[in-house]
């Protein structure tokens, strides 16, 4: 992990590094407006009000670099509460990195991954779960993602950590006060009240660690393996639903050798299909390689669609076949080529869904989709309003904090000592509070979190 020296000046692109209309250079720290100041030929930026935009020109001895747009948020009303200034240039990769060579000249040096929104963390502009909710922000690739992320970032997690670890505290500090009196055999904290608070906080965790499958799904994308016996149409359905030809068709049995992904939104909702080789058994080397990697596939999707051809295989065959789909997984059938059998669906004795399409023909393909959707749905349990939670560190700190509070009742019916019930507590607070930053946050945590920034946010 590195330290932060605020007394650094720091300076990266904040735009994508490719050729555009338009460049971005975001430099922060107590010497940005000297510095850019120092090459920039049209006013003097310093006698200049905050959140005011300037054009001008950067020159290096005598060297006009480019006419540019310079931008001031004077500390501490910017991103990073430090003084900041952006400069919009050409977006020439040239012209940006010969601008980052001169600020580098001028005293400036270059920003780490991540470290702009660090320095806003570590000033106090955002706690820590908003900060990584902007990597979020900008990783969102579907409405319900950016939905999310933006509640996130706005405090929505921040303002229900922070009502129960309110509660708990005032109980912690009651038990507190009891170990101080203890030759005095006195409670302060009423048993009875602590108990049904604790109650009402843990089944409020777990509906927050709940949502986590759910939110994964939404910020990841819901993984969604396509299989079945080969020529059942699977490369053909990969196709119909992502509009492209990406998967090669043939009527030769075993064409797909490996698995292909893609990618299509529903109602806003990422779902990332994968085609996988037939199952079957097979003596040729590479596409038996292919069907071990769609059992792979199949253990590490949330849906899996088997589809069979309506017009080879009967029900049970077809039954015979999803028992080696693990339990856990949601299943649809889709009896495929509907348009040659014209066959009644058929309806499955369990839970699964069965779905009469064509893949050819494109029919029964928005039915699909919809009852795609619906099985995401269904593990969201929340209002739409509710906080849902897609952080893996997120939810790690809260199944520890619930299990510490599992122990403090554990603890409180089997009438132990007020000092353990207070070590329990403070761990179910240090828990709820790892999730924000509200206590000493571990170096190597903060490493892990903001290395996964790009250069320059």
């Amino acid at each position: 992990m590195f330290n932060v020296d605020f007394e650094d000046t720091i300076v990266a692109i904040a735009t994508p590094n490719a050729i555009g209309a338009i460049g971005v250079i975001r430099v922060s720290g107590k010497e940005s407006l000297n510095i850019v100041n120092s090459i920039f030929e049209g006013k003097n930026l310093l006698a200049q009000k905050s959140h005011t935009i300037h054009l001008g020109k950067l020159v290096a001895a005598n060297e006009i670099i480019d006419e540019v747009l310079v931008s001031l948020f004077i500390a501490p009303n910017s991103y990073t509460k430090e003084n900041v200034v952006e400069i919009s240039c050409h977006g020439s990769p040239y012209i940006l990195n010969r601008v980052i060579e001169l600020l580098l000249e001028k005293g400036c040096r270059l920003a780490r991954a991540g470290e702009f929104t660090q320095r806003a963390y570590l000033n106090g502009r955002f706690d820590l779960s908003q900060a990584e909710a902007v990597a979020d922000l900008i990783a969102s690739d579907s409405q319900a993602a950016h939905k999310i992320a933006m509640q996130q970032m706005r405090g929505g997690i921040t303002h229900k950590l922070a009502e129960l670890r309110q509660s708990l505290i005032e109980f912690t500090a009651l038990i507190e006060l009891e170990l101080d009196f203890g030759e005095e055999d006195v409670e302060f904290a009423n048993r009875e009240k602590l108990i049904s608070l604790l109650h009402a906080i843990k089944d409020e965790i777990y509906r927050l660690s709940s949502s986590f499958k759910f939110g994964n799904a939404i910020k990841t994308g819901v993984p969604v393996a396509i299989v079945g016996k080969p020529n059942a149409g699977k490369s053909t359905l990969l196709n119909i639903l992502v509009q492209e030809e990406r998967a090669i068709v043939s009527d030769i049995a075993g064409t797909t050798r490996d698995t292909i992904e893609e990618t299509l939104t529903i109602e806003g909702i990422l779902f990332r299909f994968i085609d996988t080789a037939g199952l079957r058994d097979t003596t040729d080397v590479i596409e038996k390689i292919g069907v071990e990697r769609s059992k792979e596939t199949i253990q590490k999707a949330q849906i899996v669609l088997y589809l069979y051809d309506s017009s080879q295989e009967n029900k049970t065959e077809v039954v015979q076949a999803l028992n080696v789909i693990p339990k856990d997984k949601k299943v649809i059938v889709l009896a495929n080529k509907h348009d040659i059998t014209q066959d009644a669906i058929i309806q499955n004795e369990t839970s699964t869904d069965w779905i009469a399409i064509s893949a050819k023909e494109n029919t029964g393909i928005q039915t699909l989709k919809d009852l795609l959707l619906q099985k995401v749905l269904e593990d969201n349990n929340t209002t739409q309003d509710a906080i849902v939670i897609t952080n893996q560190r997120h939810y790690e700190a809260l199944q520890l904090s619930e299990q510490a509070i599992d122990n403090v009742l554990a603890g409180l019916q089997q009438q132990i000592s007020s000092d353990f019930i207070s070590q329990d507590l403070k761990t179910a607070l240090r828990h709820l509070g790892s999730i924000t930053g509200s206590i000493d946050v571990d170096k190597d945590i903060l490493a892990t979190i903001f290395g996964k920034f790009c250069i320059g946010k």
